[in-house]
């Protein structure tokens, strides 16, 4: 049973989190590079807000949108 923990063990820290350790050393030498997957994920994040408000604005203006407080069964 030790060995399976073991197992899992070397698993993750010799293998799966190898990218971690290399951003954690990166971030001694450029704090931007280290945090560079946060800008990128934050980039991806705005750009999918823009784009579902400006679908939202679509629907709102072409009146589609059933805006009835009673458009869900159970809210009658």
């Amino acid at each position: 049973m030790k060995a399976f923990f073991e197992g899992i063990k070397t698993l993750f820290v010799d293998f799966l989190l190898v990218p971690l350790d290399l951003i954690r050393a990166l971030e001694l030498k450029s704090w931007f590079g280290a945090n560079a997957i946060n800008w990128i994920f934050m980039i991806i994040c705005a750009c999918a807000i823009v784009y579902w408000i400006k679908q939202l604005r679509i629907f709102d203006d072409a009146g589609t949108e059933n805006q009835d407080t009673t458009a869900h069964s159970f809210l009658k």
